[in-house]
């Protein structure tokens, strides 16, 4: 199975998205979080949440550029989404580690993106 231009253009823009997504809800939990009395105490579950979302649009995204194995794509989407953030965190946060949180999101990356190329694939036929 040969990897075209095709599947790696999707699979960019999904996972372009995918940030564009957690960006735009992270900036909106920001502002909930200054200007009102929500509490940080639900930040891991926005951040679980909202990674399972972004990966499965990044998912969605990358499994329509495949022809088959939607669900690999999806997960590849995922795992791609993770490393990334995981490697942006590592150089903006020096006290950051690989803990119990990180590889929970990471299992969940994988598990969104897998789900959301399930259904992304199903979408072309």
């Amino acid at each position: 199975m040969a990897i075209t231009k095709n599947q790696v253009k999707h699979l960019s823009v999904g996972i372009l998205m995918a940030y564009c997504i957690t960006a735009i809800v992270f900036l909106g939990y920001a502002i909930l979080i200054t200007y009102t009395n929500v509490s940080e105490r639900s930040l891991p579950m926005v951040v679980a949440i909202t990674t399972v979302l972004s990966v499965m649009v990044a998912g969605f995204d990358a499994a329509r550029g495949a022809e088959s194995r939607g669900w690999i794509w999806g997960m590849v989407a995922g795992f791609v989404y993770v490393v990334i953030m995981a490697i942006f965190m590592a150089v903006l946060i020096p006290e950051f580690s690989v803990g119990m949180r990180a590889v929970t999101t990471f299992l969940l990356a994988i598990a969104g993106g897998g789900l959301g190329g399930i259904f992304g694939i199903n979408m072309r036929k």
